[in-house]
């Protein structure tokens, strides 16, 4: 998975291979953004792009990029490579600090075959405090031929400490028309329904994936059904029953609960969109089109006014569930406001 393989970030990725083609790359980063948007596999398209030793040639856009195809390029892919490890969580949940003494240890020996080892640490919101501030030192100084990756969509939770000492490489939410693409080519996914499903997931690959194989239609039908119910409901009530469709289908965990309402949200924004089409006229710009006959007699109920302020309000509950507020609460909140 070389750069030229991977998906969006046009302008993040040739800032990366410039950057390891001139040998000025920091040698600690933060790879920070959404949730499946490719950050893990950017980082390893890096450790590829560092060792791999007949890289492609180089174009306007990448300096320096793996082939891809070297057994070099194949054993970091697959990751067998020794020099190249990516660390995960482990069963509890987190990344232990025995763990990270175990790779700082190693980055004080020369690489065993590679240029440059690479460290990367995946979810690196798992770390403890007691496992980040083991990084510190490394991270702040850390040894020649050695590159550490920090891979987190939630980077407040890494301590201050190391935030200041690692640069930020951003990655933003994949368009949705490069997210249909995807599931058309990798899924065998309809056009139709390869729209359908970019629209409320999130510019994020995992959430295409999973909404894909869950079934889009539900989760529209239950954005529908909350526009439908607060449409002309005046008891405050009769729009919290609306809230039962959309929140609670985590499986009991906390996690998957706010993924499931993200996702909702997402096709409520999708669909909230759509209406503001519809009102002004531009129904050729409509994603949900198998929709529109639906949203079309909700048009009496849902203004330009009250469509631009709902959709705001979705906006402001998505920022809420990535500041860890209770799905509960976000879902209430949400069609009080609709």
């Amino acid at each position: 998975m070389p750069f030229q393989t991977l998906l969006g970030h046009r302008t993040t990725l040739t800032l990366l291979s410039r950057a390891a083609g001139a040998g000025t790359l920091p040698p600690s980063l933060i790879f920070t953004g959404p949730d499946g948007v490719g950050k893990r596999a950017a980082a390893v398209a890096l450790a590829q792009a560092l060792n791999c030793p007949t890289p492609a040639a180089p174009t306007d856009r990448l300096a320096l990029d793996g082939c891809g195809e070297c057994p070099v390029c194949r054993r970091i892919s697959r990751g067998l490579h020794p020099d190249v490890t990516v660390i995960e969580p482990g069963d509890t949940g987190s990344i232990k600090i025995d763990v990270v003494r175990e790779e700082i240890r190693k980055t004080a020996f020369k690489p065993f075959e590679a240029r440059r080892r690479v460290i990367i640490f995946n979810d690196a919101e798992s770390l403890g405090d007691d496992a980040q501030n083991a990084l510190l030192k490394t991270l702040e100084e850390p040894p020649p031929g050695s590159v550490l990756v920090l891979v987190t969509a939630q980077p407040h939770r890494l301590l201050p400490t190391v935030r200041s000492r690692c640069p930020v490489v951003r990655f933003a939410p994949l368009a949705p028309s490069d997210v249909a693409e995807w599931l058309m080519r990798a899924h065998g996914v309809t056009e139709a329904e390869a729209r359908a499903v970019a629209a409320v997931a999130r510019g994020s690959l995992a959430a295409a994936r999973e909404t894909a194989e869950t079934g889009v239609e539900a989760v529209r039908e239950a954005a529908e059904r909350v526009l439908v119910t607060v449409a002309d409901a005046r008891d405050p009530r009769a729009r919290l029953e609306a809230t039962s469709g959309i929140v609670g289908k985590g499986k009991g965990s906390g996690a998957s609960e706010r993924e499931s309402l993200s996702t909702h949200l997402h096709a409520l924004a999708s669909l909230l969109r759509d209406l503001g089409a519809l009102g002004t006229g531009s129904a050729a710009s409509v994603v949900n089109v198998d929709l529109e006959a639906s949203l079309t007699r909700l048009l009496p109920s849902f203004g330009a006014e009250r469509t631009v302020r709902a959709f705001a309000a979705v906006g402001r509950a998505l920022d809420a569930l990535d500041r860890n507020a209770s799905p509960k609460i976000v879902a209430d909140w949400v069609v009080l406001n609709l």
